[in-house]
């Protein structure tokens, strides 16, 4: 996961990342990362295609994601596998 390359979802409205909550009853909040950047523009087309002019697709070295979650209080990563479900594989970080 290290040497990997990940893109992530970004508001170009307030600058905040595109995340899940997959527990509603916790306030937990997992940054969603995508292996490519088809994948992300695929879950935006899909999910949210009356907004999705709203949003960038960023890229992210695997070093630099755990930097990412201790700035923004994330509690881990959600792994989008398959966008078009969506499937998310979820990682918590310590």
């Amino acid at each position: 996961m290290l040497f990997e390359l990940y893109y992530l979802v970004r508001s170009q409205t307030d600058g905040r990342y595109l995340i899940a909550r997959p527990n509603a009853d916790d306030a937990s909040s997992y940054l969603l990362l995508f292996r490519e950047n088809f994948d992300a523009l695929s879950y935006l087309n899909t999910h949210a295609a009356e907004v999705a002019n709203r949003f960038a697709v960023e890229s992210i070295p695997g070093t630099q994601v755990g930097n990412l979650l201790k700035r923004w209080g994330f509690s881990g990563v959600g792994i989008v596998t398959d966008p078009l479900l969506p499937k998310v594989e979820f990682l918590q970080h310590n």
